[in-house]
């Protein structure tokens, strides 16, 4: 695989690219992530400030709409325009979503897929095939879901790791949707990370959560990282060293300088995190992490 970053970085969104564009998160971040779809058929100012942006920072791509849990074929059109984005604007891996965002219409949100071998055995197939088609490697993304999923015939671990070997591809560990599932459906989140194949995981996302009641935490990407989830975060780190670690806000974006606030807080996580896999030792507890 190509080299690719490590360390914490930040997704590009309106609110925030005229700064960054500027020149005021140089040296405060280790990549930008980009979503092609905010970039496909468009020109003008998107596209200049972002040709300039990956002249100083590297760049990750995350796919959006790939529609990997689809039971259609690919749409070709989109897949052509994607490539030559990616190949105008190259990224070591590309990522989307293990979901069902489209079905003739798009949904508008990222639905979960039904856990059962049929299903690991047709995505798989579909992740190979993006691959291929992108000529280049694919991240699958964890995702956040609401309502149990019915009839299954395996656990989420159990189903991604299945979908994960049949397409020999790695995982983009998302640390916040795996603690909103844990407290919404009532699981351990740390024994539901030891089943997972950190071999396999190549980048991780963090973001911000709130509560819709007093039982149900919906993933909004709005507020700031809690810290169960910048333990777990550092609980991966501590297990497979060095990964791009990337801080989502996609909703009630705070100016840039109070980002860069929140990516030095989780730079300092981070490099803990790391110190200790470099040491070989274990995993501290909560409050050590955050003195």
């Amino acid at each position: 695989m190509d080299s690719h970053p490590t360390g914490i970085g930040l997704g590009l969104r309106s609110a925030i690219i005229a700064e960054i564009d500027a020149g005021e998160a140089d040296g405060a971040l280790a990549f930008v992530e980009v979503s092609p779809e905010n970039y496909l058929w468009r020109g003008g100012l998107a596209l200049d400030q972002l040709a300039r942006i990956r002249e100083r920072f590297p760049l990750l791509g995350h796919g959006l709409t790939m529609n990997l849990g689809g039971l259609g074929p690919f749409d070709d059109r989109f897949f052509a325009e994607l490539k030559d984005f990616l190949d105008r604007h190259p990224t070591p891996w590309y990522s989307d979503h293990l979901c069902l965002c489209n079905n003739g219409a798009e949904f508008h949100d990222l639905l979960p897929v039904p856990f059962t071998r049929s299903t690991a055995k047709r995505i798989a197939a579909r992740i190979r095939e993006a691959s291929d088609r992108l000529e280049r490697p694919m991240l699958v993304e964890n995702v956040s879901y609401y309502l149990a999923l019915g009839e299954v015939e395996m656990d989420e671990p159990e189903f991604i790791a299945e979908i994960l070997e049949q397409a020999d591809c790695g995982l983009l560990l998302d640390v916040n949707n795996a603690f909103v599932n844990a407290q919404n459906h009532g699981f351990d989140p740390y024994a539901w990370l030891e089943r997972i194949p950190l071999e396999r995981v190549r980048q991780l996302h963090v973001a911000g959560h709130e509560s819709w009641d007093e039982q149900t935490l919906i993933d909004t990407h709005g507020a700031d990282v809690r810290d169960e989830v910048y333990a777990m975060m550092a609980w991966v780190i501590e297990r497979t060293g060095p990964l791009p670690v990337l801080l989502e806000r996609d909703n009630h974006i705070p100016p840039l300088a109070e980002l860069l606030g929140e990516v030095r807080k989780l730079d300092e996580v981070y490099q803990q995190a790391l110190g200790r896999w470099r040491r070989g030792t274990g995993a501290v507890p909560l409050e050590v992490l955050h003195g």
